[in-house]
Formats: structure tokens, C-alpha cells, sequence
């Protein structure tokens, strides 16, 4: 599952390819049921994840006694993986609504400010959708944030093999991600 910018994006993921995917969209699946009551619309887009998710685990789950070690290995590394991302997103939050208090501000003026809706605002907040570039740095400029607690400096696994394999192709063995990384 590729990287998810805007909730919208849902609609053109076919399938879930791995248990990474499985462990994002389950944490998406449950931000939008809290998310349905304040922007129905959202409703559409939990539904397909819950097909999406229904569809991996009937595929890759469904003998429970035949599954490899390496497939729960896997799934345990995507649960830390997904928990970290979380982890940031929920600071990130945190600092955000922290200087919106100090300034005496609402999620709705700092929509006023980037340029975006409500509704938006909140998914932005709430790691459902992605803030651009544009929008972390205004919110540094304006509030002050550091941008390590704005910017998130992980890569997600599909970026990650592509850089390695990159570095791989261009045979530059100096290259290399630094072990920052989560994995």
C-alpha cells in the first residue's frame, strides 16, 4: 500500500500486499470510525479498508495452524513499525494543538491559515491524511515547532527497498541508509 497522501487515495488500492499494508490500514480503518461521526464522508473509505483488510486475512491468515514463523515475524515487525509512525504523528499532534492553545487558536483557523477546510484539518491532525511540505514549514514559521517533531525522517518500507536497491544498482558501497532506521 503505497504511501497514503489523502484519504481519497483509498479507492485506487486494490489489495494489501503485505502485512505492513495489513497493520496500516487497520490503524486507518479504526481512526476513521472515530473520524465518521464529524465527516460522514469518510464512511466510503473506512468500508473499503475493512474489504481490503477482510481480503488479506481470508488470504494470508485463514489456516491459522500452517502459518510460517517468518509471516508472524513479519507481522510483529510491521505492528512496531506502524506503532512508531503512530507514535510520532500523536507528538506531532500533541505540539500542534499545544501551540493552537497558546495562541488561542483553533484546528479551523490553522485551516484558515494552510488554506484548508475544515474536515481536512482534521484528518490532517489526525494522521489520516498527509501535510505538505508547504504546510509543516508555515506551521514551524508561525508556531515555532522544531520541524524533527513536525517531519517525520523514517522511511516506509517500499521507499526503503527502493533507495537500497538503488544504492545497490549504482554500486556505491559507501552509500548507505543510516541505521537510524527503524529496520
Amino acid at each position: 500500500m503505497k504511501d497514503i497522501i489523502n484519504i481519497k487515495e483509498v479507492e485506487n488500492i486494490d489489495f494489501l500486499e503485505n502485512e505492513y499494508d495489513l497493520q496500516k490500514a487497520s490503524l486507518l480503518e479504526r481512526k476513521l470510525r472515530l473520524m465518521t461521526d464529524e465527516n460522514p464522508y469518510l464512511k466510503g473509505f473506512r468500508k473499503k479498508l475493512r474489504e481490503l483488510i477482510k481480503d488479506y486475512e481470508a488470504k494470508e491468515w485463514a489456516d491459522f495452524e500452517n502459518i510460517p514463523d517468518s509471516k508472524v515475524e513479519e507481522s510483529d515487525k510491521a505492528e512496531i513499525i506502524v506503532n512508531y509512525e503512530q507514535q510520532f504523528i500523536q507528538k506531532r499532534k500533541e505540539s500542534i494543538r499545544k501551540k493552537l492553545k497558546e495562541f488561542d487558536m483553533t484546528q479551523q483557523d490553522l485551516g484558515v491559515l494552510l488554506g484548508h477546510p475544515k474536515s481536512y484539518m482534521s484528518e490532517l491532525i489526525n494522521g489520516v491524511s498527509q501535510f505538505t511540505m508547504k504546510d509543516l514549514v508555515i506551521i514551524h514559521r508561525i508556531f515555532g515547532i522544531n520541524l524533527k517533531t513536525l517531519i517525520p525522517i523514517y522511511l516506509q518500507s517500499e521507499t526503503r527497498e527502493k533507495v537500497q536497491a538503488s544504492i545497490i544498482k549504482l554500486n556505491k558501497p559507501k552509500l548507505g541508509l543510516r541505521k537510524t532506521e527503524l529496520v
